[in-house]
């Protein structure tokens, strides 16, 4: 059998101008340090300003060239002129990284349509707007890719978790039908979608709630069971992908035997989340599944 050809590790990313959304934790920031390593000129924006000075600062000692910015990605007009002044700094735009996210825990019974729609506006609007603002720039770059980040939730759908799993559904499906029709118009932008799964990261950490039930119970949840991989193995991931020209990465065994469960058992997969969620989620109530 005819082995792999050995691949440059710099060679999508020495000099590339580089969008991070995101970047002052978690995935973002890790994907910055990386990606400074390695030689690329770095776009970064968060809400956080105090976590995007620290990667900047990182970055900055890695020798990273770094325009920083504070942006919240839903603020579609931000977004729209945060492209263009990207583009005017460093000339062109390489690759974009659609990773900031926010996450929230409830029942639709419960939820405030409020906490719903800021889950949207964040996790599926940001990544809308992100795309459609520097998506021009991608093409004209002659060399462009897309990297819009779902999540497990994405594959998979879990009780609590129906706004951020709406979200991430949404980004997956925008992400794919992005992918080929970039195919059949033969713009050179390659497009991949990522789906973490436990990734320890403040995202879920930090997480809002519905009324009545305790954030410090989730988070705490999260942290012993869930959360079970690092932002630097998360980030070197995404970027193997990137280098390969991957459609679809995905983060951590869980998210490949979930994935692939789905796949063998389709709608039946709901009663066996049902009743573990019922029984393992300090949120959840067990009851039986209809």
């Amino acid at each position: 059998m005819r082995g792999r050809r050995p691949v440059d590790p710099d060679i999508r990313f020495a000099g590339k101008v580089v969008v991070i959304t995101g970047a002052g934790s978690g995935i973002g920031k890790a994907l910055a340090l990386n990606l400074a390593a390695q030689g690329a000129k770095l776009a970064l924006s968060d809400i956080d300003t105090d976590g995007l000075a620290d990667t900047v600062r990182k970055a900055q000692a890695l020798g990273a060239q770094v325009k920083a910015d504070q942006l919240n990605v839903a603020e579609r007009a931000k977004v729209l002129a945060y492209a263009d002044d990207v583009a005017d700094h460093f000339g062109c735009v390489h690759q974009v990284y659609n990773n900031a996210g926010i996450a929230y825990n409830g029942d639709v019974e419960k939820a405030a349509f409020k906490d719903i729609e800021r889950v949207i506006d964040v996790d599926f609007w940001g990544v809308v707007n992100g795309t459609k603002a520097f998506l021009p720039h991608l093409i004209a770059s002659g060399d462009g890719h897309i990297v819009n980040v779902s999540s497990l939730f994405g594959l998979i759908a879990v009780p609590g978790q129906s706004a951020y799993n709406a979200a991430k559904f949404a980004v997956r499906g925008f992400t794919e039908a992005l992918r080929q029709e970039m195919l059949i118009s033969g713009h050179p932008v390659k497009v991949t979608c990522v789906h973490p799964g436990g990734i320890k990261t403040g995202v879920a950490r930090n997480a809002t709630v519905c009324d009545g039930e305790d954030a410090q119970t989730l988070a705490e949840f999260y942290d012993r069971y869930l959360l079970l991989h690092s932002p630097e193995m998360a980030a070197q991931t995404i970027l193997d992908g990137v280098r390969a020209g991957r459609a679809r990465v995905l983060i951590g065994w869980e998210a490949h035997a979930l994935d692939m469960l789905v796949r063998l058992i389709g709608p039946g997969y709901q009663r066996l989340t049902a009743a573990a969620a019922g029984r393992f989620f300090p949120w959840a109530k067990a009851g039986s599944a209809r």
